[in-house]
């Protein structure tokens, strides 16, 4: 295949733009998006102009965003190359690094010694779609322990579930443990129908979800069979030592502290652990600690132990929900400065 390549004029006039080419029609294609939308993406998160005709797009606008325009091109370009779908998320998260002013990494498994850009599952290669999600598959590429802190919609249980089937399908380990507590699976759901499974797989219907998302859904229902997969409340792994496994504790701000440490010590050898949570979405009764906010406090500077923190900013999911938690997070600023003793309107 012949590789495309961008060629900048050298003194661009107003009715002359920087040229960006596609050898390749597939490529081209899966780039530029159906009815062109991903290139009307970019030209809306960037202020740039894009005409295309046939394979071969012209780009005008100020320098620096028909730089950053590049960029986005040829993240997305390479993405092509590598068969993979490209959707809006990707051209989203594609525009934010160019506006970081990063350029597009090399993939490599979940478990490697460099730096991680990316996940390869059965069913797709999964990559970052913020700084701020690439620093977080470096940590599960490299630590033990993760900590995954954050708002809702900003990938973190999505992609340490990546990581664990990942290292799963590397042959790293031997099993996946999924679990997540199960905060309303007390005598609240006594009344429902069915025996206990059937009574806490809604609350982690959001992991098996992921699963399939990843593996073929024969392989998923034959994993969790064997037992080599296993999505299981957070109860169920009291008295247990997972070793080869790779964990991860999802919603895991509804742990009490005793809960996150009898978790934490089911650590075994060759296992990793990811932990996951939003702080601002506590269900616990009032006055009961967090044990996801007490564990990342006293081990944030254990070796071993990473925490790869979240803001809005990172919210990949629809753009409403990143303009919602902002909502939330401003509101939440303002009351907590309004309880400060000593203010006076």
């Amino acid at each position: 295949m012949t590789d495309e390549t961008a060629h900048p004029s050298d003194a661009p006039s107003p009715t002359e733009g920087t040229v960006f080419e596609f050898s390749d029609n597939r490529v081209a294609a899966a780039v530029f998006g159906p009815f062109n939308l991903h290139l009307a993406e970019i030209e809306r998160g960037l202020g740039v102009k894009i005409d295309q005709r046939g394979n071969r797009l012209e780009i005008r606008g100020p320098e620096l965003e028909v730089a950053a325009a590049l960029a986005v091109l040829a993240r997305l370009r390479e993405r092509a190359q590598r068969g993979a779908a490209i959707e809006a998320g990707d051209v989203l998260g594609a525009l934010r690094f160019a506006r970081e002013g990063e350029e597009p990494g090399e993939p490599s498994s979940g478990r490697s010694s460099g730096r991680a850009e990316a996940v390869r599952t059965r069913k797709k290669l999964i990559e970052p779609r913020t700084p701020a999600q690439r620093a977080y598959l470096d940590l599960l590429a490299k630590k033990d322990l993760v900590f995954g802190v954050g708002p809702a919609g900003t990938g973190k249980t999505y992609l340490a579930v990546a990581a664990a089937v990942a290292a799963f399908l590397d042959r790293k380990v031997e099993r996946v443990v999924l679990s997540r507590p199960a905060v309303e699976a007390g005598e609240r759901l006594g009344f429902l129908p069915g025996d206990m499974k059937e009574k806490v797989d809604p609350y982690l219907r959001p992991l098996y979800d992921s699963l399939h998302d990843m593996i073929p859904p024969e392989q998923v229902a034959r994993n969790l069979e064997s037992g080599v997969f296993e999505v299981a409340p957070l109860a169920f792994m009291r008295g247990r030592t997972l070793a080869n496994a790779y964990v991860v504790l999802d919603e895991a701000q509804n742990c009490t502290v005793m809960q996150m440490k009898m978790f934490l010590t089911r650590l075994g050898e060759n296992a990793r652990m990811a932990v996951t949570g939003d702080p601002t979405q506590v269900d616990l009764p009032n006055g009961v600690e967090s044990g996801l906010a007490h564990a990342v406090k006293l081990l944030e500077n254990v070796e071993g132990v990473g925490v790869a923190r979240f803001t809005g900013d990172d919210v990949v999911r629809h753009p409403l929900v990143a303009r919602i938690v902002k909502a939330y997070d401003a509101e939440g600023a303002r009351r907590a400065e309004a309880r400060q003793p000593g203010l006076t309107s």
